[in-house]
């Protein structure tokens, strides 16, 4: 596709990892929702968004399977997509509602919700080592998020993503909402090395938000 933009979110401090996004910057070209999953099955990303409307900032997403009301790292990627095209937006408006967005130097930051990350499940292992030592997928069913603290005096962790959800996505290299999760229940500030080499960062606030961030790169 013409309009089809690949970028990477949340790569880590040397340009390492980062989680493959698809962003159809001419979101009304693929207006049906059938056509929109079919295409987004085909390309294969852990997340493609659909931008409709650049200067509302209304964005829709979808994995190889399903359509998400929220996530992390679609928003972040089109976020700076459209703030380096010379369109930035205050605001972004996937269908879970309005989500503030923010610029700090090479970090991109969205706002969200924890009653926006339906379905998913965190568990705690006892060190980096258990982590990286899981097999992709580990055994059961349902959305894992297998974390470890690295660091907890830091708040550095290290943790991995299992989608488990029966389409070609066996683990997910970096996970906004994921991370806006553990961030909710853990209720303080982290550092998240996920997958290969991707970092993802979070800030929660008095008002139950939570900002997560990372750079993206082509």
């Amino acid at each position: 596709m013409d309009d089809l933009v690949v970028v990477r979110v949340f790569t880590g401090p040397e340009g390492t990892g980062g989680n493959e996004l698809g962003i159809v910057y001419d979101g009304p070209s693929v207006a049906d929702r059938a056509e929109r999953q079919q295409l987004a099955t085909e390309l294969g990303y852990s997340e493609t968004v659909f931008l409709d409307d650049p200067d509302a900032g209304v964005a829709d997403i979808y994995t190889p399977s399903a359509r998400l009301p929220f996530a992390g790292h679609p928003l972040v990627g089109l976020a700076r997509l459209l703030r380096d095209r010379g369109r930035p937006v205050d605001v972004l408006r996937p269908p879970a509602g309005e989500v503030a967005v923010r610029h700090d130097g090479d970090l991109t930051w969205i706002t969200g919700r924890a009653a926006w990350v339906t379905g998913r499940r965190t568990e705690r292992f006892d060190s980096p080592a258990d982590i990286d030592a899981l097999p992709a997928p580990p055994p059961g069913e349902g959305w894992l998020y297998a974390w470890a603290w690295q660091d907890e005096t830091a708040g550095l962790v290290r943790a991995r993503a299992f989608p488990r959800r029966g389409d070609d996505i066996v683990e997910d290299e970096a996970t906004g909402a994921a991370a806006l999760l553990l961030t909710a229940e853990l209720g303080r500030p982290l550092d998240i090395r996920q997958g290969t080499g991707s970092q993802i960062l979070t800030l929660p606030h008095p008002d139950g938000t939570i900002e997560v961030g990372g750079r993206v790169t082509d």
